[in-house]
């Protein structure tokens, strides 16, 4: 670095402010030739700022409000979407839900809380509104049932005409209302106000400009419902809806058809639950408040400042030992290989981790070979109440099929280090191109445990690495899962299967072990494979196939994954979907087509025409070389999952393309 040492510095200071001759006495010299004229300076600090009257987008930058006897004053700023000052704001609206003994309340005759309109259709009688400068305005709401020491949820809306209304805006909010979150809500219901649904339009913010989910709905879903008459009329006292925010998640989450435990009150409630009274908000909707259960005798007797309700309820429900299974317990099984016979084998096992280290768990010991479930004893003396294997060809980091399942000739053996061995002696033909690999699935019975098809079991599913059948050598299994580990379970959090003894559990690898390219399962006649048909299943012709819910003449409904917004990927890919990075690959796809096992579908074609199932769209996937139908017999030798697709889907259609994914489909939060 050049140092310039303090006396050269004092020069250049002295020479840049004219001082020829510090400390001489000598004469001024000649004057210099005028330089030029600056630019136009900026104006000033009191030039007035541009200002607008109209706006595509209003927002709303809160200055304070104050809560009096019978009155409630707010101040705010109001810009448009360029950030200049609104003037001549008309209209604005508040709405304010008062914290009572009885939880957040407004009801509509004013009694408790209030709301007050300025402009529009329907003035408030003494609101008004109140221009203070540019963009910054008062609003006066005259309320008569607020007291000066009223802790408030309050929200303001302004705009309309050619002012764009602006977003609802929680101006005031008290400590401690509500226990659930903007996160667990959008877990699910991810970007509601982005959405079409029901009620979209009233997502509030807070004031710092975030979504506040929970809050903007207890508004009007307080914890007190609104009055009913004798005869059942609604009436306009209590609170302003007959559904409370807890009956929205007490009560209405129970009509989610499949696998969902609402006992788990830790999927919505990220902090402890505030109530701890069986009279109170919450238990009420569920509990007989004069009931004399173990539950109301815990309850009553508890410390609220200790007692966690949601560990209680995880603890009743038997969804603790769950849990603690789930986390206890892995599976494995080894690549295939040939016994002394010729035979393909591959061999299980089951290890328990709860102390840390893996220790063997004896299959053979714990079987329960009959499916018993006639005592409590009996089952937590044999737990394992499955243990089967298959193997499967694996072509292209994909399963392309079963090459040996269950039979009358399946030999199993238990080995004395309590491992399994599963032989196959008649494996499938048309795998010749294929390397061969293993699944295996163990699941355990617990107390409480009934056996239906394999759905109430804790089931632990194992994928081998695969062999070449040419080269012996061992093929690293690998496949490509675009899912999350919570995908599933976010909603189905009952530690439990869907069927067949296939858990939900990382983003359901379990089902990839049945529900895979080669399969060919009809799924209903959904959609094949197990991306299309979980699409289908939630949001295509298969939301109303499940066959979960019927109406009274026994005809399928569909189910409530309908009323989730189906453009929300992200609920599920959440690190967003390369169209690239899918296998160029056939999907065997009877469920396409009424059953003919014959076809094949082209794999980006398969996942969209699950959703987007209509002629035109169609007819846009055929065009672009997508298939549902193509013949499988141009592999009649076995080799058709050996066959390129035509299928040109990632062209335009990949992220970040002119017609990317993402710009129709969410995939950030």
């Amino acid at each position: 670095m050049k140092t310039i040492k303090l006396c050269k510095i004092a020069l250049l200071i002295a020479l840049s402010m004219g001082v020829i001759a510090c400390g001489s006495d000598g004469k001024d010299g000649a004057d210099g030739l005028d330089g030029q004229d600056g630019a136009p300076g900026l104006p000033g600090a009191d030039a007035t700022a541009p200002t607008v009257s109209t706006s595509t987008a209003t927002n709303i930058e809160f200055i304070n409000h104050i809560v009096a006897d019978g009155v409630v004053t707010v101040e705010f700023g109001v810009t448009n979407e360029s950030g200049y000052a609104i003037t001549g704001l008309t209209d604005a609206s508040i709405y304010l839900a008062a914290k009572t003994e009885n939880g957040m309340q407004r009801s509509r005759d004013g009694s408790v809380g209030g709301n007050a309109t300025v402009g529009g259709s329907s003035p408030t009688t003494g609101a008004s509104l109140t221009l203070l400068d540019n963009g910054n305005y008062q609003l006066v709401a005259p309320m008569a049932g607020v007291q000066a020491d009223t802790e408030a949820l309050i929200r303001l809306q302004v705009g309309g005409g050619d002012i764009a209304k602006s977003p609802y805006v929680l101006v005031a909010k008290p400590e401690m209302m509500h226990t659930s979150t903007t996160e667990t809500c959008y877990a699910c219901h991810v970007d509601y106000a982005e959405s079409d649904l029901k009620h979209a339009g009233y997502v509030a913010l807070n004031t710092d400009g975030e979504v506040d989910f929970v809050g903007g709905c207890m508004v009007c879903h307080n914890n007190v419902p609104r009055d009913v008459a004798a005869d059942g009329a609604s009436l306009n006292t209590g609170g302003y809806a007959k559904n409370t925010m807890q009956m929205l998640g007490h009560i209405n989450h129970q009509n989610f058809e499949k696998d969902f435990e609402p006992a788990n009150c830790y999927t919505c409630h990220a902090e402890p639950v505030m109530n701890t009274s069986l009279a109170g908000n919450g238990c009420a909707d569920c509990h007989n408040t004069s009931s004399s259960s173990s539950y109301a005798q815990v309850i009553s007797n508890s410390n609220s400042s200790e007692f966690d309700a949601r560990a209680f309820h995880l603890n009743k429900s038997g969804l603790e030992t769950l849990q603690a299974m789930r986390v206890s317990y892995t599976a494995e099984t080894t690549a295939p290989q040939k016994n002394d016979a010729g035979i393909w084998c591959t061999t299980m096992s089951l290890f328990d981790i709860s102390s840390g280290t893996k220790t063997q768990v004896n299959i053979g010991a714990l079987y329960n070979k009959d499916g018993d479930t006639t005592g409590a004893t009996n089952v937590v003396g044999k737990p394992i109440v499955y243990a089967g294997a298959y193997l499967h060809g694996y072509y292209n980091e994909s399963i392309v099929g079963r090459f040996a399942g269950h039979g009358s000739n399946e030999i199993k053996t238990d080995n004395a280090d309590g491992s399994r061995t599963h032989c196959f002696p008649t494996p499938s033909s048309g795998f010749d191109q294929a390397s061969i690999m293993a699944t295996a699935r163990i699941s355990l019975s617990y107390p409480g445990w009934v056996q239906n098809d394999g759905e109430t079991s804790m089931s632990f599913t194992a994928y081998s690495d695969a062999v070449d059948q040419t080269t012996g050598e061992i093929v690293k299994y690998e496949r490509r899962l675009a899912v999350t580990n919570d995908s599933c379970t976010t909603c189905h959090n009952s530690e439990t299967n869907y069927h067949k003894n296939g858990a939900y559990n990382n983003g359901g690898v379990d089902c990839v072990a049945c529900h895979n390219n080669g399969q060919d399962r009809s799924a209903a006649n959904s959609a094949p494979g197990y991306g299309p048909m979980v699409h289908s299943m939630h949001w295509g012709i298969g939301n109303s196939l499940s066959g979960a819910k019927t109406d009274a003449d026994g005809n399928n409904i569909t189910n409530s994954a309908a009323a989730l917004n189906a453009i929300n990927c992200v609920s599920c890919h959440a690190d967003g979907i390369d169209l690239n990075a899918i296998p160029n690959q056939y999907i065997r796809a009877k469920a396409f087509n009424n059953g003919d096992q014959t076809k094949m579908a082209s794999p980006i074609t398969a996942n969209c025409f699950a959703c987007h199932n209509g002629d035109q769209a169609l007819n846009h996937m055929e065009l672009n070389g997508g298939e549902i139908s193509a013949e499988k017999g141009l592999g009649n030798d076995g080799t058709w999952f050996t066959q390129p697709t035509g299928e040109s889907c990632a062209t335009c259609h990949a992220q970040g393309r002119s017609f990317g994914i993402e710009k129709y489909h969410k995939f950030e939060r």
